[in-house]
C-alpha cells in the first residue's frame, strides 16, 4: 500500500507547463485547448475542491489540471495527502464508467453460468491471447450472465472469425470452442453486429482487450485472475442494490 501511494505521489510531479496568464473559465479553456491540441479537445472543465485548481477532461479521456489564473498546467496524479487518496485515479474510474442500460446486449454473445443472476460485459477480440485465458477461467465462474461484444482490433482475420462465431447456430458454444479449445466454427455468412461493436468500442475509448464492465458500469481494463474478477463482480452487484 505504501509503495503504491509513493509511486502515485511521484507520478503527480510528471509535468508542469506554464500557460499564458489569464483569468476566467472561458480563457482557461481556450488556453488549455491551444496547448493540448494534439492530445484532444477539452470536453469538460470544472473547479475542484483542492486549492485553486480546475480539472480538465480531454476528448481522449485524459485528465489534467490548471490553476485558476490559467498560468500553470499539471499532468499527473492529484493526491490527497491527508487521506492518502488518489483523487485522479478515482475520477478516471468514474469517467470510464458506462451506462449498462444503454448497451445493445443483443449485439453480444450471451453465456449463462448457473443462475445468471450477476452480470459481466466484455469486449474481446477472437485473436486475443488474454481473452482466451479469461475464457478458460470463466468456465468456473458461478451464477453470472456474460455478454461478449466481439470487436476485430488485433488481426486482419479477427473480423472473419467473429463473423463465423456469430453466424453459428450456437454462438455460446462456437465462442468457447474457439477461445478455449481452438476449434473455429465453420465458415459462414450472415448479418453481424461486429462493425457496430467496433464503433461502440471507439465511443467508449476501448483500445485493448479484454475490457470488461460490471453491473454498475465500472470498468476493468485487461485480464484479472478469476478470484479477483469474481470478487469485483459481487461488489458491483452490491453497489447496484444500494
Amino acid at each position: 500500500m505504501k509503495n503504491t501511494f509513493r509511486r502515485a505521489l511521484l507520478a503527480a510531479c510528471t509535468l508542469a507547463v506554464s500557460l499564458p496568464v489569464l483569468a476566467g473559465e472561458a480563457e482557461v479553456r481556450k488556453a488549455v485547448g491551444g496547448i493540448l491540441r494534439q492530445e484532444g479537445s477539452v470536453t469538460s472543465l470544472q473547479k475542484v475542491p483542492y486549492g485553486d485548481l480546475y480539472e480538465v477532461v480531454l476528448s481522449n479521456g485524459d485528465l489534467v489540471y490548471v490553476d485558476g489564473k490559467g498560468a500553470f498546467l499539471v499532468s499527473g496524479q492529484l493526491i490527497d495527502l491527508k487521506n492518502k487518496k488518489n483523487i485522479t485515479a478515482e475520477r478516471e474510474a468514474e469517467l470510464s464508467r458506462v451506462n449498462v442500460a444503454e448497451l445493445p446486449l443483443k449485439q453480444a454473445v450471451k453465456q449463462v453460468r448457473g443462475t445468471g443472476k450477476r452480470t459481466l460485459i466484455t469486449f474481446e477480440d477472437p485473436n486475443c491471447g488474454y481473452c482466451k485465458k479469461l475464457a478458460k477461467d470463466m468456465r468456473e465462474l458461478k451464477d453470472t450472465t456474460i455478454y461478449v461484444f466481439m470487436i476485430p482490433i488485433l488481426s486482419p482475420d479477427s473480423g472473419d472469425k467473429a463473423r463465423n462465431i456469430w453466424c453459428a447456430a450456437d454462438r455460446d458454444k462456437a465462442w468457447n470452442d474457439w477461445m478455449v479449445d481452438g476449434k473455429m466454427a465453420a465458415e459462414a455468412k450472415c448479418d453481424t453486429p461486429v462493425q457496430k461493436n467496433a464503433e461502440m468500442a471507439r465511443k467508449y475509448r476501448i483500445t485493448g482487450t479484454p475490457t470488461m464492465f460490471l453491473a454498475d458500469g465500472s470498468r476493468i481494463g485487461g485480464y484479472v485472475q478469476l478470484a479477483d474478477l469474481d470478487r469485483q463482480i459481487s461488489e458491483a452487484e452490491a453497489r447496484v442494490k444500494k
